[in-house]
């Protein structure tokens, strides 16, 4: 990629061009659309259900709720930014937008997912201790925490970004994603990309480490149960390993291994892409209920 050092533009507007080699755009607009109702809708659906019955009132359930937050929050950021493109033509978005909606996309749900894990290691491990250890109002103070650092982390990408001269408006990606804004500065992003790769780095491996070790707790009390705990246990562990599946996978695809030499081509990142914003909000509320 060649770089425009010595030009600097003032940028009130992007171009998203990452649609622009699609051969049939209303198709995959049509199929973005489907997918993120479905996930919006059903994400919805499981926090009126919890909300609605005094009987879900329990730490699990709120942290499915706050689950469901998060993932409409996440996949709102950008799939109405995709769908416009495709389907109504509207292929701009203002510099203040696009500042939110990369803000936004990078909430993630790693420490979420990391917290139910913890719900689930200490449910399981010490079950007549549980609702003395976690009670509603402990787990929202750790909802809160998780918000709080959440928070830090989304603000501190955009952050990197906001300083730096453009040379161009047009994003090469289909929305607001940091390097699709990266790409458009007058510098070498190369030092950028690897400040924020340590960071993804930390986060996501803090968590899934914290994931697997919980989970490796819960596979060694296992072997201590009775047949009927193990049905019941290995139920609730496939449902959460899925959820840490279609979250993890791409991210780590996307993130970690490209910075340690694994090479994408622009059409594979934007479907890993998308598939990252659409999957993980699309399966957590039917696995989790």
């Amino acid at each position: 990629m060649s770089f425009c050092f010595n030009t600097s533009i003032n940028v009130t507007h992007f171009i998203i061009g990452g649609f622009d080699t699609l051969s049939r755009p209303i198709a995959v607009g049509v199929v973005i659309l489907i997918t993120y109702l479905l996930a919006v809708l059903a994400n919805m659906a499981n926090i009126m259900f919890i909300i609605s019955d005094k009987r879900l009132h329990k730490p699990m359930y709120l942290l499915i709720c706050n689950l469901a937050v998060v993932d409409i929050m996440y996949t709102s950021s950008c799939s109405p930014t995709m769908i416009g493109v495709l389907l109504a033509g509207v292929n701009t978005i203002s510099y203040m937008a696009c500042l939110i909606q990369m803000c936004v996309f990078h909430l993630g749900t790693s420490f979420v997912l990391a917290v139910m894990a913890l719900d689930r290691f200490i449910a399981i491990i010490y079950p007549f201790q549980y609702h003395s250890y976690l009670t509603n109002t402990r787990v929202l103070v750790l909802t809160f925490i998780v918000w709080f650092v959440n928070w830090f982390f989304m603000c501190y990408i955009p952050a990197t970004v906001v300083p730096l001269p453009h040379c161009s408006s047009r994003l090469r990606y289909t929305f607001c994603d940091f390097a699709a804004v990266l790409r458009t500065t007058s510098v070498n992003p190369d030092k950028y990309f690897n400040e924020v790769a340590i960071v993804a780095f930390f986060v996501l491996f803090f968590t899934f480490i914290f994931i697997c070790l919980s989970y490796c707790g819960i596979l060694l009390f296992v072997k201590l149960s009775s047949n009927n705990e193990k049905k019941k246990i290995g139920s609730t562990l496939v449902s959460h390993l899925i959820c840490v599946t279609v979250h993890y996978c791409p991210a780590f695809v996307r993130i970690i291994f490209t910075r340690f030499g694994v090479v994408l081509t622009l059409e594979e990142r934007q479907g890993l892409l998308i598939g990252a914003v659409l999957g993980p909000c699309l399966v957590n509320p039917f696995v989790l209920n």
